[in-house]
């Protein structure tokens, strides 16, 4: 399983983010369990929409409504685990969604984050004292 973070899902969409090809080609290499926190949506739609246009987002909108990605919830532990890691990592800063990200993961013992972002997620150490491993 791995869980998706804004980055990817935004260059899946923009054929000129520089993501886009390889976020592409390992999307569409083999078949994963991606899942997507909840907490990513709204980036992913303020990105489209302001990047690209209201279309762009609507469309995406559609997809998460029908289905197309697997939409994860964010439980109160993993609230409580995301304020500890802001926490933590104060000083870098580490922001709400990037720690929800991780607190999902290892709510549900994914091994890989799919993220573009290499600054704060190879940053960060998990509840095992473990890097994150990053893909694509």
């Amino acid at each position: 399983m791995v869980i998706a973070d804004t980055g990817p899902l935004y260059a899946l969409i923009d054929r000129s983010d520089v993501w886009h090809e390889r976020v592409t080609a390992w999307w569409t290499a083999q078949p994963r369990h991606v899942r997507v926190p909840i907490t990513v949506l709204p980036e992913v739609c303020y990105l489209l929409q302001t990047r690209i246009s209201a279309q762009a987002e609507q469309a995406f909108a559609r997809s998460v409504a029908d289905g197309e990605l697997i939409i994860e919830p964010v439980e109160s532990d993993d609230l409580l685990r995301a304020s500890a890691l802001m926490d933590e990592y104060l000083d870098f800063p580490l922001g709400f969604v990037d720690a929800t990200v991780i607190a999902l993961a290892e709510r549900l013992g994914a091994r890989e984050i799919l993220t573009t972002d290499r600054r704060h997620f190879s940053a960060v150490r998990t509840q095992r004292n473990r890097p994150v491993a990053i893909v694509p």
